[in-house]
């Protein structure tokens, strides 16, 4: 439950804000533990009718993200302190609730509590890798750079992400329209024209009559029909919720030809950054290869890698467990192999996710130069065949008459 307070600090200065907390006496009792005097404390009630805050508008950004931790390593570079830091962003982000959030931050850092521990509390936020990092750089003493890193390594991998959507949008653009437009001439064009050439008494062939039977059916049915897809849809984003059913898309995914190729490099490229970036910051190999497993977005490999860490913690390289999977490149394994032997992995990987960046741009380059010659090929035949199906016809009908 949020409550919202009103409180003196030791300095006698006035403070507000929220707290997150079972009952009133266990907000009061954090409170007091962070060193401050309440004056007031009351629930925040949750808002009703057209108040309502949809919780789908209270999201932050991968770019937001980045700016925010190439802010904060600044920031540190400046020696401002932690609490401080959090104060001044919380005033300054344009996301209400991203300020919300540095808000609670910097009350939960002001209680004393380490900055990995308050980013813990936002996990929509703030990933299990982007904690662990920041744990890693709060033991080291080296938060601004580890900051840099976030900010570097959310830079690279919101660019790859970016890259790729931009790229489909287009087609998937032209491609719904294409839809729309069959569907109305097929439920508004379609049947006029059929009801004329079925007065004319003449000879309706095959193709014509094909498409005037789908043409009856989503007149008659097209309701149900849309109804039958948002069902299906449905209950297919639902089996995306499981562990079962996440599994089966991701191979079906990565199965698919061309398509499948680009999610391998991409999941690949996240691998070989994350594990980089943190063995940079000094997160143990082991800790590094777990962390990675619970970030890489697929399950398929987040089980690969979970096996990986097993194997590692067995005593195993990370070549060689790496190695007894079909899934990783020989080059990959190759190259890490090399990087144990020289002690330079942190710098190997590194180069593995530039090299497997680049080949992300170039899948998603010929994805789209493949897409485009298709896209016009199968919108020209949808397009021609519908109008030769109803010109031919009207021709033949035009022609028996004079």
């Amino acid at each position: 439950m949020l409550f919202s307070y009103h409180a003196l600090d030791k300095d006698g200065h006035e403070r507000a804000g929220t707290v997150e907390a079972l009952s009133v006496d266990v907000a009061v009792s954090t409170l007091q533990r962070r060193g401050l005097i309440v004056s007031s404390i009351e629930p925040i009630a949750k808002s009703t009718g057209l108040n309502i805050e949809i919780g789908f508008f209270k999201k932050v950004s991968n770019k937001e993200v980045v700016i925010l931790s190439r802010q904060i390593a600044t920031l540190f570079e400046a020696q401002v302190s932690a609490l401080r830091i959090f104060r001044l962003l919380a005033a300054e982000v344009d996301n209400k609730y991203l300020a919300e959030i540095m808000t609670q931050i910097a009350d939960d850092l002001q209680g004393g509590s380490p900055i990995s521990k308050a980013l813990a509390r936002h996990p929509k936020v703030f990933s299990n890798f982007y904690v662990n990092m920041v744990r890693s750089g709060e033991e080291s003493g080296r938060l601004s750079e580890t900051f840099g890193y976030l900010a570097d390594y959310l830079d690279r991998t919101y660019e790859v992400m970016n890259k790729a959507q931009n790229a489909l949008i287009y087609p998937a653009f032209v491609i719904g329209v294409f839809f729309i437009v069959m569907a109305l001439m097929l439920t508004m064009v379609i049947p006029r024209i059929a009801g004329i050439l079925k007065d004319s008494g003449q000879d309706i062939p095959l193709y014509t009559q094909i498409v005037i039977s789908v043409s009856d059916f989503l007149v008659r049915y097209g309701f149900l029909f849309l109804i039958a897809l948002g069902v299906g849809a449905f209950f297919a984003w639902r089996s995306l919720q499981t562990g079962p059913g996440r599994l089966f898309f991701d191979k079906l995914k990565l199965e698919v030809p061309y398509v499948g190729d680009l999610y391998s490099k991409l999941y690949l490229s996240r691998i070989a950054d994350n594990f980089a970036t943190m063995l940079v910051s000094g997160v143990p190999v082991v800790e590094a290869v777990e962390i990675t497993a619970s970030v890489v977005g697929s399950p398929t490999y987040e089980r690969l890698l979970n096996d990986v860490g097993e194997a590692v913690k067995g005593g195993a390289s990370i070549s060689d467990a790496l190695s007894k999977h079909a899934e990783i490149p020989g080059i990959m394994t190759a190259m890490v192999r090399v990087g144990e032997e020289t002690g330079e992995l942190g710098n190997i990987l590194t180069t593995l996710a530039k090299f497997y960046q680049r080949e992300v741009t170039t899948a998603v380059d010929t994805l789209v130069d493949l897409i485009e010659p298709m896209m016009i090929v199968l919108l020209g035949l949808g397009v021609g065949t519908l109008l030769a199906s109803v010109l031919i016809p009207i021709y033949n009908m035009a022609g028996s008459i004079s």
